[in-house]
């Protein structure tokens, strides 16, 4: 067969590799010249003018991501050297904090929790309960709830010191507004899943040569394309016929036995609402259908400030920090702990909404107040849409959208939230409904 793989960020790669392993042929368009899509490495310089190579957002991974670290294993990219491992660490710059030790789950949280420094015995004993209470609902909870809603019996100190820090940086929603249901099956999968479910995976290398790259060199070894700086211009029904026929999708006047979809959620649906005037009445219906329940999604941003001094390391490559008015950061990262310059640190603006100016000016003024650091800027990057908001009982749009024709990404329907996992378990999936 035939596929046709539109976007090359990790859900196109991931469906493009598993269509390729099937031993059918992947054809991926992408529209610009970069491979990753939202995790992809950009170019920058440094305050003296030396280059440097970032990211467009400062990403980690888990353990857990079983499926993401299963595809980089099978492209040639070895977890072990390009991920600095470490246990569950949510630290702040004053060394109150929790860390895991490297125990099976999940004595490593029950020891977690109970050396957690600044937590007085009662805040300690509130997560547990709590924690004890979800294991035994098996952790799952109404539809509706809140992450707030589900924690009302949790400390306010352990709240904003474990609870807000892990939802923002797993759902990127507050708590006060993400879902309760799929913050819980992160929890489930992290923290009773196999040893080193919970560890944080900190890359050490830029994201696109983390996976895309690799992918694109595999796919291209074994007969598949991955068309760079290709728009996909005409998206279309070759023929009207019934449910379940092959040939049926052209792209840009090539035919294909399928067609995934794997560019952002407007994008796709931006192409899908162009392709519906020239489909049949069945197909328009149902491609109707999927914009209309994309469209409803609603997104949150995320900006990463690159700040730089020559004074400037962490004790940690990663340190939590407190955010709150005027101090939006969440995290901080040690670039020079993860393979780049010396001096440059990396911080992490989950839920952001403000712009990019002004959160540059907060998040320099916060690392002064926090960490005792002049920063310089390096470059601050906002993509404004960079996940979709994680609420309560959200309906996301179905991978299925007419025969032939699928979507994959972290936004289509699925266990996991905007994730890289998220987006890497998508494509997957898409891969094996189209070459079904």
């Amino acid at each position: 067969m035939n596929i046709a793989i539109i976007g090359a960020g990790w859900a196109g790669m991931a469906a493009a590799v598993r269509v390729t392993q099937a031993g059918h042929i992947a054809t991926v368009f992408e529209a610009s010249r970069a491979l990753g899509g939202r995790a992809r490495a950009v170019n920058g310089k440094l305050p003296d003018g030396s280059p440097v190579t970032l990211d467009n957002g400062q990403h980690i991974l888990i353990g857990a991501y079983t499926d993401t670290l299963r595809l980089m294993r099978l492209v040639g990219v070895s977890p072990e050297a390009t991920l600095l491992r470490l246990p569950l660490t949510l630290k702040f710059p004053d060394g109150l904090g929790m860390q895991f030790p490297n125990w099976p789950a999940p004595l490593d949280a029950l020891a977690g929790i109970l050396g957690a420094r600044g937590w007085s015995l009662g805040d300690k004993m509130s997560l547990l309960r709590a924690a004890t209470g979800w294991q035994l609902t098996g952790f799952t909870c109404p539809r509706s709830q809140s992450v707030t809603q589900l924690c009302h019996r949790v400390s306010p100190r352990v709240m904003a010191g474990l609870i807000e820090p892990l939802c923002v940086s797993a759902l990127n929603t507050p708590a006060d507004r993400a879902s309760a249901e799929v913050f819980l099956r992160v929890m489930h999968d992290s923290l009773l899943g196999a040893k080193g479910s919970s560890n944080l995976l900190l890359p050490r290398i830029d994201l696109a040569a983390l996976f895309p790259q690799a992918a694109a060199n595999w796919i291209e070894q074994r007969g598949g394309q991955v068309r760079l700086a290709t728009r996909v211009e005409r998206l279309y029904t070759a023929a009207p016929g019934g449910a379940g026929e092959r040939d049926r999708w052209q792209v840009n006047g090539e035919p294909f036995d399928a067609v995934i979809l794997a560019t952002s959620a407007s994008n796709s649906a931006a192409a899908l609402s162009e392709c519906s005037s020239t489909a049949t009445e069945t197909v328009a219906t149902k491609i109707s259908d999927w914009v209309h329940t994309t469209a409803a999604l609603r997104f949150e941003g995320i900006t990463t400030v690159y700040a730089w001094s020559p004074t400037a390391s962490l004790p940690h490559p990663m340190l939590t920090l407190r955010s709150q008015r005027g101090a939006p950061a969440q995290f901080v990262f040690d670039r020079s702990q993860l393979g780049g310059p010396p001096g440059l640190l990396a911080f992490v603006v989950s839920a952001s909404t403000d712009e990019r100016e002004l959160v540059q000016a907060q998040v320099l003024a916060q690392a002064h107040g926090q960490l005792g650091f002049d920063l310089q800027a390096v470059q601050t990057i906002v993509e404004k849409r960079a996940t979709f908001a994680c609420t309560p009982g959200l309906v996301r749009p179905p991978m299925h959208i007419a025969p032939g024709l699928l979507a994959c990404g972290d936004y289509v329907d699925g266990p996991y939230p905007a994730t890289l996992e998220g987006a890497v378990r998508s494509g997957l999936a898409a891969a094996e409904a189209a070459t079904a």
